[in-house]
């Protein structure tokens, strides 16, 4: 390829609406040109990322035995209105009219659909198992639509659904994705974890997401460096810190904290430490009739250790909780404790509330908390002495740095990730709310069991850019990188020794299969320069009079702080070498 026959449009500037570094770089570069919110065109030099991405995907999702099929955008909804998700699935999901006023939906997923399909056409054991998988443009209606393509409104995923007979078959299904995935993000060049994840309102014990490590992350992971833990924060199982509870030493005092309502100012004008005290936090949940009604609301009191915070998905499995729950208002704190928030506590409610204690926080003894009388509070607390036992006793906080590993091999370390790719076990949630059934060796119908498993495509750019970029630009790994080599020589309009030799290496690269971009527009070498490395080119070829006279040309990878001489001859092998390092 040769760039005056390409199309190439850099700026020096990112858009002021451009946010964190990949989308300032996409844009930059010349990937993405924006066409309204959440939607970009995808430029020629980020399609041919995209493409490299899609050929990735497909030849390991091939390989796992997948096949490939294509599912429409716009969709009937009559497919969703069956599982439910019209109704329940929010504004995100954008609903249409067609002519005749027949209700369809733009396609954020494709559950129904694919569970449409596997109703009619595997309709006995012998068809099983199978895995259909798509690469298509899907659509959410984000309210906020930011960071470039990390969250826009328009993209393009790989989504794949397996079919399988029963769980163990199933398990087989997602453990064969699972290893895709790791070979596909291996092939990308991307420093990765998979962590296990959150399987939320559907349950089970299959779910990892594969996150990107990058420090502007929007997700935070708990591993453990000496083992191969690892879990989104939102599922690391937090360990209680204190194996057993100590005798109470002190006695209750109401202790006066004027003003001090958070527990890192009761701690401080106490001069104790932070891990002495506890923290409320007051959670509601209503019970309706069928006109949707409150009959009744449950007010539940959650303690957490000061120095930690509320999981709110672990709080959602807890039972009572788990239908959905709300935080209290002020006018039912008031009316349950008798005080304002930041002075709460579980000592004298007024009227009954469930309490739930963190783990640790079950342990404690002679620990702070709030008396519920404002500008107060209890030190010396102690359970069974002052106040009741818990209701429920449950892992609700967040883990943090230095907390113990689940798996009892080490202590927890943070990371930030950016989730790229999911695997999950769905069971039978949509095939028995869409009677998906086979026939068994019996002659009877029996649910297919699914998996679902997806990358996001075009959000693989920009988790690449955050993880890989410097103060010049993108640093694409080779395999994702929109041109593997760019040559750039010196005077291609003036000399014709160098025309002859960009031309010839150019050609001879071309000939090995080599992606390699020429760039005969001419410009300044300084401009030429810092085009392709704001693109994010890896290999980098300089071809100048001098060095031609001297038989050599400049070598330099997108990485390196100096050029390399190289042997004018040896160049292509040089970098044939390079390219499969």
């Amino acid at each position: 390829m040769k760039a005056s026959q390409f199309f190439i449009s850099t700026l020096k500037e990112a858009p002021a609406d451009a946010e964190v570094t990949s989308h300032k770089l996409m844009m930059r570069a010349g990937l993405i040109k924006r066409l309204g919110a959440g939607i970009y065109n995808y430029m020629p030099m980020g399609l041919r990322v995209i493409r490299k991405v899609e050929n990735i995907i497909r030849e390991e999702m091939n390989r796992a035995g997948a096949v490939e099929l294509l599912m429409p955008v716009v969709q009937p909804a009559e497919l969703w209105q069956e599982t439910g998700r019209f109704q329940k699935m929010g504004p995100e999901l954008l609903r249409v009219k067609d002519r005749h006023d027949r209700d369809f939906i733009i396609q954020p997923t494709s559950e129904e659909v694919i569970t449409d399909i596997a109703r009619q056409e595997l309709r006995s054991y012998r068809m099983l198992p199978k895995n259909f998988y798509h690469i298509q443009t899907k659509f959410r209606d984000e309210r906020r639509p930011r960071f470039g393509v990390m969250r826009g409104r328009e993209f393009t995923m790989k989504d794949a659904y397996s079919f399988d007979r029963d769980v163990a078959a199933a398990g087989k299904s997602y453990d064969a994705m699972y290893a895709a995935y790791v070979r596909i993000f291996e092939r990308m060049g991307l420093v990765f974890r998979a962590v296990a994840a959150d399987t939320g309102a559907i349950g089970g014990d299959r779910s990892h997401e594969f996150q990107v490590i990058a420090d502007t992350g929007e997700d935070a992971i708990a591993y453990c460096p000496d083992s191969d833990y690892a879990a989104n924060v939102e599922l690391a199982e937090a360990l209680p810190l204190i194996a057993q509870r100590g005798a109470a030493s002190q006695a209750l005092v109401k202790t006066p904290t004027p003003g001090k309502s958070t527990c890192e100012d009761v701690a401080q004008l106490l001069n104790l430490p932070l891990s002495q005290t506890v923290k409320s936090l007051v959670l509601a949940t209503d019970e309706k009739n069928e006109a949707d009604e409150i009959v009744k609301t449950t007010v539940w009191l959650l303690l957490v250790r000061g120095d930690h915070s509320l999981n709110e998905v672990k709080a959602g499995k807890i039972e009572g909780l788990k239908e959905g729950y709300r935080f209290a208002t002020v006018a039912e704190i008031e009316a349950h404790f008798g005080c304002r928030p930041g002075y709460l506590g579980p000592i004298g409610v007024k009227k009954p509330v469930r309490v739930v204690a963190d783990r640790t926080v079950a342990a404690m003894s002679d620990f702070v908390c709030g008396a519920n009388e404002a500008d107060f509070h209890f030190t010396g607390a102690n359970w069974g002495r002052d106040l009741p036992e818990p209701s429920v006793v449950a892992d609700i906080r967040n883990v943090v740095e230095g907390d113990p590993s689940p798996d009892g091999k080490g202590v927890l370390a943070m990371q930030r990730g950016i989730e790229v790719g999911h695997v999950f076990y769905l069971g039978t949630k949509y095939s028995k709310a869409m009677n998906a059934t086979y026939l068994d060796e019996n002659g009877k119908p029996q649910l297919l069991e699914m998996g679902c498993y997806g990358i996001g495509v075009t959000r693989l750019l920009g988790a690449a850019i955050e993880q890989s970029h410097d103060d010049r630009g993108i640093i694409w790994p080779v395999s994702m990188a929109p041109f593997s080599v760019v040559l750039c020589p010196i005077g291609y309009d003036r000399s014709a020794e160098v025309k002859a030799a960009a031309d010839r290496l150019h050609d001879e690269l071309q000939a090995q299969g080599v992606d390699v971009m020429l760039d005969d527009r001419g410009e300044r070498p300084g401009a030429m320069f810092a085009d392709w490395e704001l693109i994010g080119v890896p290999h980098r070829v300089v071809l100048s009079d001098r060095g031609l006279k001297e038989g050599k040309v400049e070598y330099q990878g997108r990485r390196d702080a100096q050029a390399t001489a190289v042997a004018a001859a040896e160049v292509g092998a040089f970098l044939k070498g390079r390219l499969s390092a």
